[in-house]
């Protein structure tokens, strides 16, 4: 019904590193070329952790916002804004916190998960409770059709699914509903109006998603439906209600394969992270310090690839032969932990080498970034406006 939109977003909590960039960025960029695309700054979402402390925040949201750019996420082709510069998610978040029940959020898997890990702050908030439903209203009002996501996410995007429904199921009756989508059928033509109410019929007395699936193609192919009409048509098809907002799907990313320093997961916090734009012998110093197999006591020794850290670098910086030389290296104590490290040193400042030649140019001028994430907010208010206004009728809010 709605057109095809990507919606992803970023929390501003400190500065991105190549895990964030192996893990998420990446994927922005192919995205952008593909689908329209658009990708925030959550800085509400920084709040639920950093409440009592967001000074880290406004500094975090323009520098992450250079790291987007210097990764190559392109204006041109997506749009880039701040979630706090578009009030219209605060009003959706408002508005859907008073049908959503609270077991829906206190059985999100990420919440306890997070209370656990982050065991030394406050996290006893309605906040931090319920960014899973802000985080829903943030996808909702772009009636995004794709969010990218890991497999720990899947959760969340679910609910978002399961908070639409209840939305439409709520608050998407109108009156005389039924008179009028019969009528939207007619404007489909005789042929195609008979199909439709088949494929109707299938679906909801057959559960046959196949057909529901023809029927929705057959409804974005129709060119001379107004929009309510199609809303009709699209809610008539799978009920009685008008869909209001839409139900997005997750769309599976791969999880970054880069750990951190240590081997673990790559984070500021732990100390064990490479900035996304690194001085160059800042990412040497590093590397040449990372921990190696245990085994390797001496020059002399030889050890285990799957048990050291930079091994893992190699896996994603190195090509087939370069693997292949530092693996058999290190079982045979051919080569020296410091010589096995200088390809993933290379190959780091390689890649990071673009992204400072794009950054420069917003480091030296930052009224760019700033016209940018205006033009940006621009972009996304005028289509969450146009959301909460169909938002606001249905819920009996829009007074004349």
């Amino acid at each position: 019904m709605y057109p095809d939109r990507v919606v992803s977003g970023m929390r501003p909590t400190g500065a991105l590193h190549l895990g964030h960039y192996h893990g998420a960025l990446k994927n922005w960029v192919r995205l952008q070329s593909e689908l329209p695309c658009l990708f925030f700054v959550a800085d509400w979402h920084a709040l639920t952790t950093h409440y009592d402390d967001p000074s880290v925040i406004e500094t975090s949201t323009w520098d992450m916002l250079i790291d987007w750019l210097a990764a190559g996420v392109d204006p041109s082709q997506a749009t880039l804004f701040i979630q706090s510069k578009v009030p219209e998610h605060a009003e959706l978040h408002l508005l859907l916190s008073m049908a959503t029940p609270l077991g829906w959020l206190e059985r999100v898997p990420t919440y306890k998960d997070q209370q656990e890990k982050l065991a030394d702050r406050d996290l006893a908030t309605y906040g931090f409770l319920g960014y899973p439903l802000l985080q829903a209203a943030d996808v909702l009002i772009y009636r995004a059709s794709q969010v990218p996501v890991g497999d720990d996410q899947v959760p969340h995007i679910e609910m978002m699914r399961e908070i639409a429904r209840r939305f439409n199921h709520l608050y998407g009756k109108e009156k005389g509903f039924e008179v009028k989508a019969q009528e939207a059928v007619k404007k489909l033509g005789s042929k195609r109006a008979k199909l439709y109410n088949e494929l109707r019929t299938q679906f909801q007395q057959q559960g046959s998603e196949s057909a529901l699936e023809q029927a929705k193609a057959m409804l974005d192919d129709a060119q001379n439906l107004s929009m309510i009409d199609r809303e009709r048509l699209f809610g008539f098809l799978e009920g009685s209600r008008k869909l209001i907002l839409s139900e997005p799907q997750a769309l599976l990313t791969e999880s970054s394969r880069l750990p951190g320093l240590d081997g673990q997961k790559m984070s500021k916090s732990y100390g064990n992270a490479i900035a996304l734009r690194e001085e160059k012998d800042v990412v040497a110093k590093k590397v040449r310090t990372m921990p190696t197999d245990p085994a390797r006591v001496r020059r002399t020794d030889p050890g285990d690839p799957d048990k050291c850290p930079v091994w893992q670098f190699h896996v994603v910086y190195s090509d087939n032969a370069t693997r292949e030389w530092a693996a058999k290296g290190c079982r045979s104590a051919g080569i020296g932990c410091l010589e096995c490290k200088q390809p993933v040193i290379d190959a780091i400042v390689r890649e990071q080498e673009p992204m400072h030649e794009r950054a420069q140019q917003y480091l030296d001028d930052p009224s760019l970034v700033r016209a940018i994430v205006a033009d940006g907010c621009d972009h996304a208010r005028k289509l969450a406006q146009d959301t909460m206004r169909d938002v606001r009728e249905a819920m009996g809010l829009s007074y004349s």
